[in-house]
């Protein structure tokens, strides 16, 4: 046992010291500290500063609360009393609505352009769009439309543009519910030009965003600008059908073979007049093994339609998918009183382009590296995965369009945040250990206690420092 003496008047100086001991105050600092330190390296501290320079602290608190706790933002008081963040005073729901409302529509796009200017990598940007739904009926962007997370609800579509290399979120617009992804391309990209400048960057996006007017827009035909752009077709298209048609006979040889991460596929590329001013580098890629193994399933679901159709042909009259790949006919030879037969034609038109890819794009010649760039486009769909799923964005719990605007601003800021640490988990090996929630909650156990005016900062564990150390963070010491 270890004594010491107490200076002063004994136990009335213990009692004095054991109340302000009992007065301090503990408060988890880890996981703020390593958002604070991941949005100053990557500039967007800075960039935030800049766009809203008295309210940024708000803003970034609630982005760091959305991903600590993936809660409503009505609870962040409660978060905030027990952690240590920027001095932001009270985040009562009261105070967060006012954010959310007041929140300058030039103020954000200020936030975008310096953000995409604190990157200097020029980099292929992934592009795609998402649903969001809500129950509210005085948000006048809230629309019924094609629900992405097949909801029966209305909704706000949100594009956004994912850089490949950084896999970081650089820009997003809200549009309204009932828009098609086709519609939206040249606003989104009008849009995103005006708030960050017009430097090189090449588009990737997928088949729901082509048309022959944005191909137009995208190679400069409406207004001399062009953009560089790599884009899937859909065989919608004849331009799509009339690719692969023309290579069908030669391209399953091995010296068209490419592999893709371990994928083998067939591939050749084409220069191709798109219209008589334009020509685009045209790369049809074909999977044997992919082609096969669709013809195998939709086999197997035709036999098992017609089994059930020859057992209870009544039953599968008025059957959208029985009615689609079979006839059925009444017939007074058979038992059952009914034929069953397949449709060989919607049999075969199905599988004609089964196994085929083809993607078009103004500056990329190569077949190899246009599919790896067109691969890494699931960057922008991680990005809304964790957007819904790791934080309070899978409902906008908001009743009006600057609170929505406002929301889905602060979710911006958050998926930067959650883009850094999920980079930094796959490229250590962290996720062996660790889900994103649990690491979050290993550095929240870090915390500081204030007695007396002083603070005092408890020890780093050893998993603490190997993580601090993975994100090349120095261990805080104050």
């Amino acid at each position: 046992m270890c004594w010491c003496r107490i200076p002063g008047k004994g136990m009335e100086s213990l009692l004095r010291i054991c109340w302000s001991i009992r007065k301090s105050s503990v408060r988890s600092y880890g996981s703020f500290y390593l958002y604070r330190k991941i949005a100053e390296r990557n500039g967007m501290v800075r960039a935030l500063r800049e766009a809203l320079p008295a309210c940024w602290t708000e803003y970034f608190t609630l982005a760091c609360y959305m991903v600590s706790a993936g809660d409503p933002l009505m609870y962040c008081e409660d978060w905030l009393k027990d952690t240590e963040s920027y001095p932001v005073g009270s985040l009562s729901s009261q105070r967060i609505s006012e954010l959310l409302l007041s929140l300058p529509p030039q103020g954000r796009e200020a936030f975008y352009g310096s953000w995409y200017a604190a990157h200097n990598d020029v980099e292929y940007l992934a592009l795609d769009i998402t649903s969001e739904s809500s129950y509210s009926e005085l948000i006048e962007d809230v629309e019924w439309g094609y629900n992405r997370d097949h909801e029966q609800l209305p909704q706000v579509n949100l594009c956004m543009m994912v850089g490949e290399t950084s896999r970081l979120p650089v820009h997003q617009t809200v549009y309204a519910g009932s828009h098609k992804d086709v519609r939206t391309l040249v606003t989104s990209l009008s849009r995103f030009e005006a708030a960050t400048g017009k430097r090189p960057a090449t588009i990737v996006m997928d088949k729901g965003f082509f048309s022959a007017k944005n191909i137009n827009f995208l190679l400069g035909d409406s207004d001399g600008e062009a953009h560089n752009f790599l884009i899937s077709m859909p065989f919608t298209c004849a331009f799509a059908k009339k690719q692969v048609e023309s290579e069908r006979k030669d391209i399953d040889c091995v010296e068209n073979t490419i592999v893709v991460n371990g994928y083998p596929l067939r591939a050749v590329t084409k220069l191709r007049a798109w219209n008589k001013d334009h020509k685009v580098y045209t790369h049809i890629y074909y999977s044997a093994k992919k082609a096969s193994g669709i013809r195998e399933d939709l086999y197997a679901k035709v036999a098992l339609l017609k089994q059930r159709a020859d057992a209870e042909p009544e039953k599968c009259l008025d059957d959208g998918e029985c009615r689609k790949y079979l006839i059925i006919r009444r017939s007074e030879k058979q038992a059952s009183g009914y034929t069953v037969s397949i449709r060989s034609d919607v049999l075969e038109k199905v599988l004609y382009t089964a196994g085929w890819v083809v993607l078009i794009s103004n500056n990329i010649p190569d077949a190899l590296q246009a599919m790896c760039v067109y691969r890494d486009k699931d960057v922008v769909e991680k990005s809304f995965l964790r957007l819904k799923n790791s934080i309070d964005l899978g409902r906008l719990r908001v009743h009006s369009d600057n609170a929505m605007q406002g929301k889905l601003f602060v979710g911006f800021l958050a998926s930067i945040l959650m883009a850094e640490i999920n980079k930094t988990m796959d490229r250590h090996g962290l996720y062996k250990k660790y889900t994103m929630k649990e690491l979050v909650n290993l550095l929240a156990k870090l915390r500081v206690q204030d007695i007396n005016g002083r603070r005092i900062l408890y020890p780093v564990s050893k998993e603490q420092r190997i993580v601090y150390e993975a994100f090349d963070v120095e261990l805080p010491t104050e």
